[in-house]
């Protein structure tokens, strides 16, 4: 017996229900670019109270470590902070931060680089992509993730100064397993507040950023001690507070 071929009601039906569902993503899709910008623009000049990442160490979601009972995160505004803290992070994770849009191509390609040779990966994000992962991403590595990366990079970098970018980055860091920002960290390690830190506490605080669950500015180790002296060194090669100028005069 010959197939019965689809009725035109059919077919105009289906292709009714497709144009609906086509109209209805791009709707959503436009409706989540506006949210997302609109609210990367606010941060520009609101200060966050939280972030995804401190939520998620409250919850205890997909991170090393217990969940924290209390996260322990007080703002605290650029003008009180000790310039020494901007120039320990930025020559500890990313020292061409006053020249890139937010992505470091060669920091890029030398892990790369060191990934073959060494068969182990290393991070060449920038400021600007940790602070985004910080701020309103999960930790998991997946294409959706690292997309959402790259189009919330571009968006903080196109629309915030450098200055107000390492100002919430400073604010968000973390630096022990619940403890997030320089302010609270400040008082936490050394008993003082932001704008009194010195350059070598500095230098150990940034020192700990890449593993805050392991490294810990209380017991600091030899390898720690090493980190902070060469952070030191490199904020001097950098050429200290005429190199932050660039940032706060941009």
């Amino acid at each position: 017996m010959a197939k019965k071929k689809p009725s035109k009601t059919k077919k105009s039906w289906l292709s009714l229900a497709l144009t609906k569902v086509r109209r209805f993503c791009l709707k959503l899709v436009v409706f989540l670019l506006g949210v997302s910008f609109s609210i990367t623009v606010m941060l520009r000049w609101l200060d966050p109270p939280t972030t995804a990442y401190m939520i998620q160490r409250k919850l205890g979601v997909n991170l090393p470590g217990p969940a924290c009972q209390s996260i322990s995160y007080q703002w605290q505004n650029w003008q009180n902070i000790s310039p020494e803290l901007a120039l320990a992070v930025i020559a500890a994770e990313d020292q061409r931060f006053p020249e890139h849009l937010g992505f470091d191509f060669r920091a890029i390609q030398q892990a790369i680089k060191d990934g073959i040779s060494t068969e182990r990966l290393r991070g060449g994000s920038t400021i600007s992509q940790q602070l985004t992962k910080n701020l309103f991403l999960w930790p998991e590595r997946s294409l959706l993730r690292k997309g959402l990366e790259v189009y919330f990079t571009a968006l903080i970098e196109l629309t915030w100064p450098k200055q107000r970018i390492l100002e919430v980055y400073l604010n968000t860091i973390q630096f022990d397993s619940c403890t997030f920002g320089v302010e609270a960290a400040s008082d936490a390690f050394f008993n003082r507040s932001a704008s009194q830190i010195t350059r070598p506490q500095a230098a150990l605080m940034a020192a700990v950023l890449p593993a805050p669950h392991r490294l810990k500015v209380t017991r600091p180790t030899q390898y720690l001690r090493r980190k902070q002296s060469w952070i030191v060194r490199q904020i001097k090669q950098l050429g200290g507070k005429h190199f932050l100028a660039q940032i706060t005069n941009s």
